[in-house]
């Protein structure tokens, strides 16, 4: 599975997010930088085919069709979209997403599988006071209990604090899952991610493959006309 971002932008000018060329693929991690407070979730929404973007195209293996973007690339931890109340128990947002993912989602359930992945001791702890780098392992090991998600959009690991290290980590060994791993980060954390060459941090942004365009008679995309996200799958 290979995303590509093709020159895509959003709002008069750029505002909410200037041009962006990005790829990212199955058995990779990448990150991608987007400052402000509104950028990093614009490019999110984007990336993952929840947003329909002012310029630009978004293709999945060389053609547009965001339905099945949205199915097959989850959005995690987004600002003000996926991302979960801090005041809200570990145990309570876990419920939550195992409901989403289709299997058992009582507090009892929460629990067993936080204590099966080794965090049975912050079923109880606010999700705002837990670990940047558990919160990374927590949401995205939620992510993909869904059976079509084969990739992720991480977003603004870094504004919780901590050092990079951590859950670049973490997201190497989805991609080393076999996961399409796209991490949309701050100037601080690019700087530590491109300085820190252990870490083998490749930003996504850069010179992209030719567009390829669709053969006659193929479905064009059916992203929302208004840009909006898609009703009910924030997620």
């Amino acid at each position: 599975m290979r995303i590509t971002l093709h020159d895509v932008s959003k709002g008069r000018g750029g505002e909410a997010l200037p041009r962006t060329s990005l790829e990212f693929h199955t058995g990779a991690v990448r990150f991608a930088l987007a400052e402000t407070e509104q950028r990093p979730t614009v490019l999110g929404l984007i990336a993952s085919g929840r947003m329909r973007p002012d310029t630009g195209r978004v293709t999945l293996d060389g053609a547009e069709n965001a339905r099945d973007l949205r199915r097959r690339v989850a959005l995690v931890d987004a600002p003000s979209v996926s991302d979960p109340h801090a005041d809200i128990a570990l145990a309570g947002v876990v419920g939550e997403e195992l409901m989403f993912a289709g299997v058992g989602a009582t507090p009892i359930h929460a629990r067993r599988w936080l204590a099966g992945l080794g965090f049975a001791e912050l079923a109880s702890v606010p999700i705002g006071s837990v670990d940047p780098a558990a919160r990374v392992r927590i949401m995205c090991e939620l992510a993909v209990l869904r059976d079509s998600v084969e990739g992720i959009v991480l977003v603004a690991p870094d504004r919780h604090g901590g050092s990079p290290d951590g859950w670049w980590r973490i997201a190497g060994e989805f991609a080393d899952r076999g996961y399409a791993m796209l991490v949309v980060v701050g100037g601080s954390a690019a700087v530590a991610l491109e300085r820190m060459q252990e870490f083998d941090a490749i930003n996504a942004s850069g010179p992209v493959e030719p567009l390829v365009l669709e053969e006659p008679g193929a479905t064009p995309s059916d992203a929302d006309d208004q840009g909006s996200i898609e009703n009910g799958d924030a997620r």
